[in-house]
């Protein structure tokens, strides 16, 4: 009889150290406490990472929570944020809730709850993980091994871009044929007309680009036209945008792609130099860019680079615009007014 009591003690015993996980919630229930000072759950299983909890009882009872040993802990020590709930069973239940943690675990040194109460008969521990962070082995910051809400934005929008991809590349349902001034590239008329308020109305109203299902941009040659549409369909490289930047400008103030013109006059502004300077500032007039005509009138002026461009002055001065010569006049005397 004292056998099989011992067996029935050691059910009881491997059961009271199991943990019921659903999703990312954890539950261990233990059914007696009362002649233990220690113990500690079999593994459970959330994430990448094996979990203990463990209970000690002194003036507090102390829950600790930790990754059981591995080469997955060791390596890549899960930073965890997790809320703990402690509650007896029965009629007069009881909750205690901890705040919200997170740090990193490596051992069960490095997270202790002390709950000031002592549970007797059966209690439950549950630990809710909501946020599960690892670090890459080469170092770096640490992200969530969750998707999260911006994560499958980010795969959704892959998935669109390649769609989109395909639609312009393989010319799948193409309804617009744009004649460039080297050759013919076929388009949709959606994609333009969510693109520019000059392609929308183009198709919206009863204009030859509408009837015929045709563009004539002849002011761009077939490779930067074929540019301009890649980054309307957000598949463009960046080697070609640096290539055709100045095309992709005049074609965003032609037709009104905002963003495309902020890019381009954001690059343009990046690499001022003495051998484009003055170029660079006709172009920011001739397209009302007000950041790189004051980058570059700051480059000539303020740092003193209008004397690396004496030879090439006098020929901007007799071609270049009247009010932009003003302004930079303007601008001279400002820089050189007597303090």
């Amino acid at each position: 009889m004292r056998q099989k009591s011992s067996k029935g003690n050691k059910r009881e015993m491997a059961a009271d150290s199991k943990v019921e996980t659903i999703a990312r919630l954890a539950q261990w229930r233990i059914d007696n406490f009362a002649y233990c000072t220690y113990k500690k759950s079999d593994p459970f299983r959330v994430g990448i990472w094996n979990w203990h909890l463990s209970i000690e009882k002194n003036r507090y009872m102390y829950i600790r929570l930790f990754p059981e040993l591995s080469r997955a802990s060791k390596e890549q020590p899960p930073i965890a944020r997790f809320v703990l709930r402690v509650s007896n069973t029965g009629s007069n239940r009881r909750f205690y809730i901890s705040p919200i943690h997170e740090r990193q675990l490596r051992t069960s040194d490095d997270f202790v709850w002390p709950v000031d109460y002592t549970f007797l008969g059966r209690f439950i521990i549950d630990v809710e993980f909501l946020d599960l962070k690892i670090c890459p082995m080469n170092g770096g910051e640490a992200s969530s091994i969750w998707p999260s809400d911006g994560m499958m934005q980010s795969l959704a929008a892959q998935s669109t871009l390649r769609c989109l991809s395909r639609m312009l590349d393989e010319g799948i349902h193409a309804d617009v044929t744009i004649n460039t001034a080297e050759g013919k590239l076929r388009a949709h008329k959606a994609i333009l007309a969510a693109s520019s308020p000059v392609f929308q109305s183009m198709f919206m109203h009863d204009l030859k680009e509408k009837e015929s299902s045709t563009i004539e941009i002849e002011d761009m040659s077939q490779e930067s036209c074929t540019t301009l549409l890649s980054y309307l369909y957000g598949t463009i490289r960046h080697e070609d945008f640096w290539k055709h930047r100045l095309a992709l400008l005049g074609a965003a103030n032609k037709y009104d792609i905002v963003n495309l013109k902020d890019s381009c006059e954001e690059s343009l502004l990046e690499d001022i130099n003495s051998g484009n300077v003055l170029a660079r500032l006709q172009e920011a007039w001739l397209y009302r860019l007000n950041k790189l005509k004051k980058g570059c009138l700051m480059y000539l002026l303020d740092f003193g680079k209008i004397y690396d461009v004496k030879d090439d002055i006098s020929n901007f001065f007799m071609h270049g615009d009247r009010e932009l010569m003003l302004e930079m006049f303007q601008e001279v005397l400002a820089v050189w007014k007597p303090a």
